[in-house]
């Protein structure tokens, strides 16, 4: 690689990056992102939103970054959790790795590839357009001793890897295990969702469920919960929920704010009275369709609880039927992160949604691979020009 390119890729990245923390710090501020950056204090009621316009909103802000570096493995364990102590550990993880490489090159490699034959013909006044690779093992002679230099030093890069790789899975297991014990019991470790519930001709989804888990589970199955379609009282909540987070927003603005004129002539409405009387509608709506749920149409899933953690866990490793495709068992999700519809789905609807979410992963992969290649081709220009000599008269035009 030249170090023109090189340089060059250096310059793109590092833009990038300023980039992305301009954005970072401009978006953290907005409203209608407080839901992705800080979800966990507005759900413990620590923040509030705040609906006035403020010029600082748009301005770049670097405050967070002295805090950010401060922040204790502790407070990030009991403000974020532990899945963000992980991330941090990762990156730590890498950055050692990868120091720890950063050494061995460039005070042990680089002065056993220095002492080859090639650094001589090389041109230090123009040394920008010269290519790298003389200072890589290409410059060892052939036939030389210092090439053990290269397999030591690999061996002692893949040693110092697994031993920090070891230690790290320790240190997260530990504080998973931790993390778990120090943690009260949740209803859904209890619980699995059993799906694809065969029925009998004249039976009910409760029965059969009923029937097969007492016969073979008997000392430590509890109780059940059929799954029904309830999408209009789901919308109903879902509506209640919005209107209730606008009315406390409501309640902590001043009061001259809370009533404002309905058009240019109309008279002054009292917002407050007015979402507090939508709401009473929602709940009552709410509750009437509740009333009708028991008689609505099963969606061959229940949530089965057991008596213990072990064997919840133990029934849900286990196949249930020697049809693949009947009483299938996933762990059950926390109650906020049910989403009620997917549960109307048949085998093979959840089956094509799968195979949507994969091939959409791939293409956001291949979406993201494509500025990294026009960044690789920026530093290769003459290498395109070999690959695809049809860009030759635009690669010309642009050098």
């Amino acid at each position: 690689m030249l170090v023109s390119a090189i340089l060059t890729s250096v310059g793109i990245n590092s833009a990038l990056c300023v980039l992305f923390f301009v954005l970072y710090s401009i978006l953290k501020k907005q409203p209608g992102y407080y839901e992705v950056f800080i979800p966990r204090l507005l759900t413990e009621g620590n923040s509030k939103r705040r609906s006035r316009f403020n010029l600082e909103r748009l301005i770049p802000s670097t405050g967070w970054l002295p805090k950010a570096w401060k922040l204790s493995e502790e407070e990030m364990l009991s403000s974020s959790g532990l899945d963000a102590v992980v991330y941090m550990r990762t990156i730590t993880f890498c950055l050692k790795v990868f120091s720890f490489a950063g050494i061995i090159g460039i005070f042990i490699l680089l002065p056993v590839n220095c002492s080859g034959t090639e650094l001589h013909q090389i041109d230090f006044a123009d040394l920008y357009s010269n290519s790298l690779d003389v200072f890589t093992i290409s410059n060892i002679n052939l036939g030389s001793k210092w090439l053990w230099i290269h397999f030591s030093s690999v061996y002692a890069i893949t040693i110092f890897t697994c031993y920090l790789l070891y230690r790290e899975y320790n240190y997260i297991s530990s504080k998973r295990i931790a993390y778990f014990y120090s943690s009260r019991p949740q209803p859904h470790q209890f619980t699995i969702l059993v799906r694809n519930i065969p029925v009998s001709a004249g039976g009910s989804v409760s029965d059969s469920v009923e029937s097969f888990f007492t016969e073979y589970y008997p000392t430590t199955y509890l109780s059940h919960i059929i799954v029904r379609r309830t999408s209009k009282v789901q919308s109903l909540i879902n509506d209640a929920k919005q209107l209730y987070k606008r009315l406390l927003h409501l309640q902590s603005e001043p009061s001259e704010q809370k009533c404002k004129q309905a058009g240019l002539f109309g008279q002054k409405v009292d917002h407050l009275d007015h979402y507090g009387k939508r709401f009473e509608d929602l709940e009552q709506n709410a509750r009437l369709e509740q009333s009708e749920v028991s008689l609505a149409k099963d969606t061959h899933a229940a949530f089965v609880s057991f008596k213990t953690r072990y064997d919840a866990s133990t029934v849900f490793h286990m196949q249930q039927s020697s049809n693949p495709t009947h009483w299938l068992t996933e762990e059950a999700p926390q109650p906020n992160d049910v989403f009620w519809p997917f549960f109307s789905s048949s085998f093979m609807g959840r089956w094509i949604s799968k195979l949507a979410v994969v091939v959409a992963c791939i293409l956001l992969t291949i979406l993201f691979l494509i500025p990294v290649v026009v960044v690789q081709g920026l530093t290769n220009l003459s290498q395109l020009e070999v690959w695809f000599p049809f860009l030759k008269s635009i690669l010309t035009i642009i050098c």
